[in-house]
């Protein structure tokens, strides 16, 4: 894997010159776009005492794939998270953890947009399988929205080890599944948890399956019998912030 990567997007760019401006090795503007949102991220660039360079914006569409709204940063590639530095998180949180396994998801817009609304929901990390599933790549940065930059992303080799790890910590193993028997209204998510969300069509493997606590569901009154991974991550992020809020 290379060292570098292009980071591009208003939003995605913003996010890593207010939070890692020492990662942004160059960044490129395109010529003649000027509105609020630039003068913001132009602004955060000289208060970084970051230099940019002006290009045609066949130059940027030629560096990346994706809209890049005009900007674009080559940076130093984040540091990836792996099982040791998810048992040093875990150690130094001073609340019950709430975290979010994606069980397989492969599609980098669902990833992306997993991590905007687990940085929004308050989620401590994400937990990915190392093989057969999305990693961090540019769209997943851009539809994040900048969470990429911050929400600890662990990939982790065997996950169904990690799952024990987990629960032998005391936390507990909440598992998506369409034919589960209980609703996600109906479980008690406000101590020390862990949400899997399984790949998208094909839900939880068997062997992820086996390790959960719970298996619960949304509940669905209309005709389709299923949410977008990322949907249904929100709406379940969400119920179990609500629960974990001090009454």
């Amino acid at each position: 894997m290379s060292d570098k990567q292009f980071i591009f997007g208003i939003h995605a760019v913003s996010a890593i010159l207010e939070r890692q401006p020492g990662r942004i090795e160059q960044l490129f503007i395109q010529r003649g776009r000027k509105d609020a949102r630039m003068e913001s991220l132009l602004l955060a660039a000289d208060a970084a005492a970051l230099n940019y360079q002006q290009v045609d914006r066949k130059e940027l569409d030629d560096m990346v794939r994706g809209s890049h709204q005009g900007v674009v940063a080559k940076a130093k590639a984040s540091q990836l998270l792996r099982e040791g530095d998810l048992e040093m998180l875990l150690d130094e949180l001073a609340h019950p953890p709430m975290l979010l396994i994606l069980d397989g998801v492969t599609d980098p817009h669902n990833l992306g947009a997993c991590l905007r609304t687990a940085d929004a929901a308050g989620v401590d990390a994400v937990i990915v399988p190392k093989d057969n599933a999305a990693g961090i790549n540019a769209t997943a940065r851009k539809v994040a929205c900048g969470a990429a930059e911050v929400m600890p992303f662990v990939q982790v080799t065997n996950l169904a080890r990690t799952l024990r790890d987990l629960q032998q910590r005391g936390i507990w193993i909440y598992g998506t599944a369409g034919e589960a028997e209980q609703e996600i209204y109906e479980v008690d998510m406000a101590g020390p948890m862990a949400l899997i969300m399984g790949a998208e069509g094909k839900g939880m493997r068997r062997l992820t399956r086996e390790h959960c606590d719970y298996l619960i569901k949304l509940p669905m009154a209309g005709s389709v019998s299923s949410l977008n991974v990322s949907v249904a991550t929100g709406v379940c992020l969400y119920e179990a912030g609500r629960q974990r809020r001090p009454r």
